[in-house]
């Protein structure tokens, strides 16, 4: 990492730092209860699954619907193995083993699907997907469609957002890598990647291994943190939940995406009272949003911190695009 890429590092580094001791004594003198807690930490889960889609989606430039598949195989390592080691430890090592499986299976199912393009892609990941929901369903450990209960939990919002802040770290940073680098080469002009003698299909399979494990790791907080899972939570539906953050906040922007997930959540928290009209105000208003701003919230440009803090105007426009 260059001298400009730490500073960079450290300014947001510092400013999520700031962030936390905001909501500490906004916890602590009352403003911010329970609910608004659970808030946070779902919010933070969402952001680490999203962020983990964009790298697939934006980065890498292909279109997967298996998101919700490798949640799935977190979740449920998570429930197994947190339930049969009830501690700290337990949960640690339910984690890493679900985002480890999820790797082998995206690394098993890329190599010959990310050959693929566009919808074609979009369907071979669905299936995979659906796969592992059949799977999950069928097997007597997993306890098929009720599902597993009482699950221990081991998250709170300062993990899930300390893990947050580090999955974004290490995915900005892996972006402006040479791998980094190569996988948008990648994306921008297959062909012309190809030409100059990179293997396009192995750096595509990296952003989508290093994808499912993300996706894992929110799975597996997610099971914690509400302490049941059942295949019926990893429908499509996950998938195209995680894919709105994506695209609202802007395809190929992670603090598009971080931006977004926030928005969203903090528009759920608001709609709660409405009702049956939620779900349609929500829809509305997500409508509003991509015919305004097609190419969603910031479109592919990154926030700047010191645009935010020092600049106005035009200028906010040039250091936005910094990354």
């Amino acid at each position: 990492m260059d001298r400009t890429h730490l500073k960079y590092t450290l300014s947001w580094a510092g400013l999520a730092g700031m962030v936390f001791v905001l909501v500490e004594v906004m916890t602590i003198v009352g403003v911010i209860g329970q609910y608004g807690l659970t808030t946070l930490v779902l919010i933070g889960i969402n952001v680490i699954a999203a962020v983990g889609l964009n790298l697939v989606i934006g980065m890498s430039g292909q279109f997967s619907l298996g998101h919700a598949g490798f949640m799935a195989v977190g979740a449920y390592a998570t429930a197994l193995i947190a339930s049969a080691v009830p501690n700290i430890l337990g949960f640690g090592l339910s984690l890493i083993i679900g985002m480890g499986i999820s790797g082998v299976i995206a690394l098993l199912v890329g190599i010959p699907t990310l050959r693929l393009r566009g919808d074609y892609l979009a369907i071979a990941t669905l299936g995979v997907a659906e796969i592992i929901r059949i799977v999950i369903i069928n097997l007597k450990i997993t306890r098929g469609p009720a599902g597993i209960f009482g699950i221990p939990n081991f998250v709170n919002w300062q993990m899930v957002f300390g893990l947050s802040v580090v999955v974004i770290v290490l995915v900005v940073n892996f972006v402006r890598s040479t791998t980094g680098q190569a996988i948008i080469a990648v994306r921008d002009n297959e062909i012309a990647a190809a030409s100059l003698g990179i293997n396009t299909t192995k750096y595509k399979v990296i952003a989508f291994v290093i994808g499912a494990m993300l996706a894992a790791l929110a799975g597996g907080l997610r099971a914690s943190f509400i302490q049941s899972v059942s295949p019926q939570d990893y429908t499509f539906m996950q998938t195209i939940t995680i894919l709105i953050i994506v695209v609202l906040g802007g395809i190929g922007s992670m603090s598009g995406t971080v931006v977004t997930a926030v928005i969203l959540g903090m528009l759920d928290v608001v709609l709660q009272n409405f009702g049956p009209l939620r779900m349609v105000i929500y829809a509305v208003v997500l409508i509003v949003v991509m015919i305004f701003r097609p190419k969603g919230l910031l479109g592919t440009a990154e926030l700047s911190l010191k645009a935010l803090l020092f600049d106005t105007g035009g200028e906010h426009d040039n250091h936005s695009k910094n990354a």
